[in-house]
């Protein structure tokens, strides 16, 4: 027969597992954890854009999210509804196939209150372009780090690798980021990377005008997606608008999960120079 000493051990080992096993699932997603929150400073699909070397840029993204979520997901988080964004990007041609960059966030919450978010650098790399008519194929990266005020990020600190892939015919264009994001501060620092990935499909309508559709998602980290009532997904009607010296992208996104903002209005402007 087993000991007193033994079962007592057994037990306690079987609690261990249990303990453990809770732990894997919370940590997989298999709980109700919501996704991580992240500043919605930039509602973009990136493409075959990069500024000419020395060439300076600027870019204002704008959006808002009229009936979003409005449950904080961590404590005195700023949430999204009612909320509006405003984004400076700065950029700069280094090369013909590097471009830098720099993002300064601000948010106005619901209280009608401005905060200024934090600073986000990149470094945009476009070894394959387009050709010198602007068709064919384009592939690169761009590599991101953001140090975000506490209220819009649990983890201010963060890295986000985006590939970017795509063709560009003669009427069509199709791109697509499958994003890596790691934290690298903050209860979900752990090495492995949130994938959210993006698809972007537009036809031109007459020069300088394209209609289409942008879609964007969160799934959780690489290694464990998160259950699907839990992701974010959503899709975006846009129209691109491209006649010198201006040139803009607006578009209005339906999501279509709990954990989504339902509406959502966004645009991004390029401010000539010239």
């Amino acid at each position: 027969m087993q000991s007193a000493a033994a079962g007592t051990r057994h037990c306690r080992y079987r609690l261990h597992l249990a303990h453990l096993l809770l732990a894997t699932l919370a940590g997989s997603g298999c709980y109700a954890i919501p996704a991580r929150a992240a500043m919605i400073d930039e509602i973009q699909v990136y493409t075959d854009d990069i500024n000419k070397p020395g060439d300076f840029g600027l870019e204002l993204h704008v959006n808002t999210t009229p009936k979003g979520r409005s449950t904080p997901d961590f404590p005195n988080e700023i949430t999204p509804r009612h909320g509006l964004r405003f984004t400076p990007e700065f950029s700069y041609g280094l090369t013909r196939d590097l471009e830098a960059g720099v993002y300064l966030p601000y948010a106005r919450d619901a209280l009608g209150t401005t905060h200024f978010a934090g600073p986000k650098l990149r470094l945009k790399w476009l070894p394959l372009q387009t050709n010198e008519d602007g068709q064919g194929w384009f592939m690169g990266a761009n590599v991101e780090y953001s140090r975000v005020a506490p209220e819009f990020e649990q983890s201010r600190y963060s890295l986000e690798l985006r590939p970017i892939l795509g063709y560009r015919g003669k009427d069509w264009l199709f791109a697509t980021n499958p994003i890596l994001g790691w934290d690298l501060a903050g209860p979900a620092h752990d090495g492995k990377a949130d994938f959210s990935p993006s698809v972007k499909v537009a036809r031109d309508f007459a020069p300088g005008i394209a209609l289409g559709m942008e879609y964007y998602a969160e799934l959780g980290k690489v290694n464990a997606s998160l259950p699907h009532a839990q992701q974010s997904h959503t899709l975006f009607f846009a129209l691109d608008y491209d006649r010198k010296p201006w040139t803009f992208n607006v578009g209005i996104g339906r999501g279509f999960t709990e954990a989504t903002d339902r509406w959502t209005l966004k645009t991004i402007i390029s401010i000539p120079f010239d």
